[in-house]
């Protein structure tokens, strides 16, 4: 059996929120056996402590928000993909703000970091959440989305997106094994489309966002005047209205580079299930509301019938979705 894992030795990166555009320090520091992932507030009094779980997730509008004893931290799913993906059991996260660093838009600086400090084995045998013959499925009809567990012995995920889009119909992208996550899905940058950036801007997010660590997909031919109003908006240069294309500053990392960026989404999302993952994942269409009840689904169930029967369930009653068991190898989250 797979002992856990931790960081060797701590390291520091430091950058603006994607969303907050606050520019925070954020240190990743070993953890001792059966830790898991917490999130410290270094900057409030007191120095509460986030647990890194599924129950906390208050937010998920375009990231991963959590909340705990009275602090919160913001997009952490690419930071947790990355201790996730590394096979990192424990870890104490420090951070001097509300939100981690955008970075480069991806989990690859985190990636590197992690392997320039190494990891070392720990005594506690590794944590695992394996189906016998049941399924663990979310159906959220409204968007058409859906995300499935299939019981396996070891860890695969496969993601589709469409989009009403001419440039985005349609993108897949797939993991075998997580030792490949460094080479095919970390250096996967976040995106939108230029429809969502003026609403975004409305609701006080993406102060952080730039060409350098977000993908702009400009779908629709908008008149030069407009392109050129959002354009100043968010700080980038003029461009030719009449050609529809990706708006970045560097070229794409991946052919599917959007599909890859969903898929490390759902895995820094996972990452809250406090337990590393044995089966396959499909996910249709996943957004982090969707990936966040997931991940709650798979936790609730390695709680009961994992961990001990005599663990406090966590509770369902305040959700946007419904929990309904359909025959007995079936759950399935229905919006209410």
């Amino acid at each position: 059996m797979k002992k856990q894992r931790t960081l060797k030795n701590s390291f520091s990166l430091e950058g603006k929120g994607l969303h907050s555009g606050l520019k925070t320090t954020i240190s990743f520091n070993p953890a001792p056996d059966n830790y898991g992932y917490k999130i410290k507030r270094t900057d409030i009094m007191g120095q509460p402590i986030i647990n890194a779980l599924a129950e906390n997730v208050i937010d998920s509008q375009r990231g991963t928000t959590l909340y705990e004893n009275g602090a919160s931290a913001g997009s952490v799913e690419h930071a947790l993909a990355a201790l996730y993906a590394s096979e990192i059991d424990n870890c104490l996260i420090e951070i001097n703000g509300p939100e981690f660093p955008a970075l480069d838009g991806s989990s690859i600086l985190y990636l590197s970091k992690i392997k320039e400090i190494g990891t070392e084995e720990q005594n506690a045998p590794r944590k695992y959440v394996s189906l016998k013959r049941k399924r663990i499925r979310i159906v959220d009809k409204e968007n058409d989305s859906s995300m499935v567990l299939m019981p396996g012995n070891s860890f695969d995920i496969k993601t589709k997106i469409t989009f009403d889009s001419p440039l985005l119909k349609s993108q897949s992208a797939s993991l075998g094994n997580l030792s490949d996550f460094t080479k095919e899905i970390a250096s996967a940058r976040t995106f939108a489309f230029i429809k969502e950036i003026e609403p975004m801007i409305r609701e006080n997010l993406i102060k952080g966002g730039n060409l350098d660590n977000s993908i702009i997909i400009y779908d629709t031919i908008l008149p030069q005047s407009e392109l050129d109003r959002i354009a100043d908006l968010i700080g980038v240069k003029h461009r030719d209205a009449r050609k529809l294309g990706y708006i970045m500053n560097k070229p794409l990392a991946y052919s599917n580079e959007l599909a890859r960026h969903k898929l490390l989404d759902v895995i820094g999302d996972l990452a809250l299930v406090g337990a590393f993952i044995k089966g396959s994942v499909t996910a249709i269409r996943p957004g982090h509301l969707i990936n966040n009840q997931f991940a709650m689904a798979i936790r609730e169930y390695y709680i009961t019938e994992i961990e001990s029967k005599e663990k406090k369930s966590i509770k369902t009653e305040d959700m946007p979705f419904e929990l309904s068991a359909i025959r007995d190898d079936i759950f399935c989250w229905n919006r209410l």
